[in-house]
């Protein structure tokens, strides 16, 4: 059975659905058991085995979980007698007797079950009367790795589970980013390592703290399958919402991945993953979400440990819990003597430029920045997630900058290339191409600065240029008479006293010197003012729209006033009409 055979074959189970079940829900019991049907067909040839050497380690009394594993020849077990042919045998029966092989998988399956919340749904597919012929339906297909593959398996897997995202579109976006986005940013965290990923048996790792329903990893898996077939890619992800870890977890176990990377929690307050580094990572964190109920272990991480924990630059408004991702991403670098890391993140506009000069932010991408680790930013067209239409920026970060691009960063203006969709999907009205997938994916290999219809669309700048120094500019306090107040004691006797109302600030770039800028800038305006150099503080933003700005002069005065004037005459000669 091809693939396209199997994804409508296991769709037409929601024929039987409806009426009983919303669209919106057809998912919550196609694809538990859909998992359930190819877990049942892997471990058919090792049954029997499996079950003697339970038989043969309990007399023995010894813990017979290793023994069968090695029989199974898994990841998994199941120690039930029964399989899903011999449940239609005993139609009564059939939901305990469900329940009773389903909670005999060993215990990383049985966590997938669990998420799906699959005893619910058999609960109500049994009081709807609909258990029985479901499950039939399932046992009349054959799902052997003999017969489907892995990774052909994988596909159907992910065709339902964007299947079912779409008639969800009100929380699609939450856990489930357009496929396109995920192939672009998997093609510019590789495209430097190609040389590196075609060689027979590499083995390398990837990472996801948002996993969601594991779309990034399995595209990421895609990728190196068509490039390398012979290389391997081991997966990690972490994810809190328990459907999408579910997902997630079952698509690996399809795959035949070790489902234990896949980790059930907060990665912000309970890092799933901790003391490991990976060689490639992705995320798409959930866009200007307030991070106030892991405050207490975030604000403790960040002062306990500093920068020997994950938060040590700084902490991002509580409004917005982006840059936490960001940072725990970098956290999670591979060490550059271990051949160190790449990965792409996607983030609002947000992170670009909120906050000012020594603001948790700002700071942020100080530290981003003066470390040489940003590699690019890429801005993306509106309109291209399911519950947003924001800007959104690809970020490429990377501790193992090659040498051309050192010290540099790469912005790409990517927000003119796209097309309409044949039909919207919530917010999502737009989509990436595939020739503009490759149009960025070569501006990002060929590092050049480019121009498309007399418009800059890739430009390369040094890190210091998105640095800036803010200076607090003082004038002096003044009497009635407006002679000026001098300081009576201290440091400040004989000295000209502030006057705090007056107060102002200046942001200077960090290429220009601070003594020249203001005398330019601002003695000519207010002669009497003079820097305080102790409220000087560093600042960093990447005020990515201004480097794209193309100024549009306005039309000749004379072609506006004829415009005019031919508008005016219309106005009077229709006003003439109605009183004629």
């Amino acid at each position: 059975m091809n693939q396209q055979s199997l994804s409508a074959f296991i769709w037409s189970v929601a024929d039987l659905l409806r009426g009983d079940y919303k669209q919106s829900e057809y998912g919550r019991v196609i694809l538990p058991f859909t998992v359930l049907r190819r877990l049942d067909c892997v471990l058919a040839p090792t049954k029997q085995a499996v079950l003697a050497e339970l038989e043969k380690r309990q007399k023995l009394d010894i813990n017979p979980e290793p023994f069968l594993l090695r029989a199974s020849g898994q990841t998994f077990f199941n120690t039930s007698p029964l399989d899903m042919k011999k449940l239609m045998g005993d139609q009564d029966h059939i939901r305990e007797n469900l329940f009773n092989y389903v909670s005999s998988f060993s215990s990383s399956v049985r966590d997938v079950f669990e998420r799906f919340e699959f005893h619910g749904q058999v609960d109500r597919l049994a009081k709807c009367g609909l258990l029985y012929q479901v499950t039939e339906r399932f046992t009349q297909i054959d799902l052997h790795p003999d017969q489907v593959t892995n990774h052909q398996m994988g596909l159907v897997f992910e065709e339902l589970i964007r299947k079912f995202a779409e008639l969800s579109n009100e929380t699609a976006g939450e856990h489930f980013t357009p496929r396109e986005v995920i192939r672009l940013m998997v093609n510019l965290i590789f495209i430097e390592d190609d040389d590196v990923l075609s060689k027979p048996g590499v083995v390398r790792t990837i990472y996801d703290p948002t996993a969601g329903t594991g779309g990034m990893l399995s595209i990421a898996g895609e990728y190196l399958e068509e490039h390398n077939p012979k290389a391997r890619l081991t997966v990690y992800g972490q994810e809190l919402n328990p459907e999408s870890f579910a997902i997630c977890k079952a698509d690996m176990l399809i795959k035949g991945q070790d489902v234990s990377n896949i980790v059930f929690g907060n990665t912000l307050s309970d890092d799933g993953h901790g003391g490991k580094h990976f060689d490639y990572m992705l995320s798409n964190p959930p866009f200007g979400v307030e991070w106030k109920k892991v405050e207490k272990e975030i604000r403790k991480e960040h002062e306990s440990q500093g920068f020997n924990g994950r938060f040590g630059p700084g902490l991002p408004r509580i409004s917005d819990g982006s840059m936490l991702f960001l940072l725990h991403l970098i956290s999670k670098m591979r060490p550059v003597a271990d051949g160190g890391s790449r990965f792409g993140i996607v983030l609002n506009g947000s992170p670009l430029f909120t906050g000012g000069a020594g603001s948790g932010e700002s700071e942020i991408r100080r530290y981003v920045l003066e470390n040489d680790l940003l590699e690019a930013i890429v801005g993306l067209p509106t309109d291209m997630f399911y519950n947003t239409g924001i800007s959104t920026y690809v970020w490429i970060v990377s501790n193992k900058k090659p040498e051309h691009r050192t010290g540099l960063v790469q912005l790409i203006d990517a927000s003119a290339m796209w097309q309409k969709m044949r039909k919207s999907l919530g917010s999502k009205r737009k989509e990436l191409s595939d020739e503009h997938i490759a149009e960025i994916t070569r501006l990002f290999g060929q590092f050049t600065e480019a121009e498309a219809d007399g418009k800059p669309i890739s430009r390369i700048f040094k890190n210091t240029d998105f640095g800036y120094r803010s200076i607090t500019v003082e004038r002096p306090e003044r009497d009635e008479k407006g002679k000026i107040v001098l300081g009576q004691r201290g440091k400040m006797k004989g000295k000209p006293m502030a006057d705090s109302k007056l107060r102002d600030t200046e942001n200077v770039p960090l290429n220009e010197d601070v003594d020249e800028y203001f005398k330019r800038e601002v003695l000519p305006h207010a002669p009497d003012a003079w820097i305080d150099h102790d409220k000087t503080k560093l600042g960093y933003e990447i005020p990515f729209n201004r480097h794209f700005y193309v100024f549009t002069p306005p039309r000749p005065l004379a072609e506006i006033d004829a415009d005019l004037k031919l508008t005016t005459d219309r106005i009077k000669a229709m006003i003439e009409g109605l009183t004629a």
